[in-house]
């Protein structure tokens, strides 16, 4: 199998920022515990800040620009989709209820079954 397909960091500018933005995420949660004092809106706010600060630092890198690229062309290829209509959904719905019903009464009576032949039959326990 070949390796050629993957893709690593190769700047060390990329490097710094994504590093700097790994400590702006431990900076957050540390943060957010640290300040165990302060309100619980004023904690959470301080974690997302830090979240958002270290997601913009990983955007500006070559990694984050593929990554946003990727995202684009992903949301366009989900656009295209043809979802099931609300009567397809809900019929496969209940084929897949069916389904489990159907195999959850097999497997107990499989179990039921196994459990008199060794329990019954064979060990005389029961």
């Amino acid at each position: 199998m070949s390796n050629s397909s993957i893709e690593t960091v190769t700047s060390s500018a990329d490097r710094a920022k994504l590093v700097l933005a790994v400590v702006v995420v431990i900076a957050g949660i540390v943060g957010f515990s640290w300040f165990g004092q302060w309100p619980t809106v004023a904690r959470v706010g301080l974690f997302i800040g830090g979240l958002v600060l270290a997601a913009l630092i990983a955007w500006t890198s070559e990694p984050g620009k593929r990554t946003l690229s990727f995202a684009g062309a992903s949301y366009n290829e989900v656009k295209r989709v043809t979802w099931p209509t609300r009567k397809e959904t809900m019929q496969m719905t209940g084929v897949v209820f069916g389904f489990v019903f159907v195999m959850g009464a097999f497997l107990w009576l499989l179990d039921k079954g196994l459990e008199w032949v060794i329990y019954g039959l064979l060990l005389g326990w029961k």
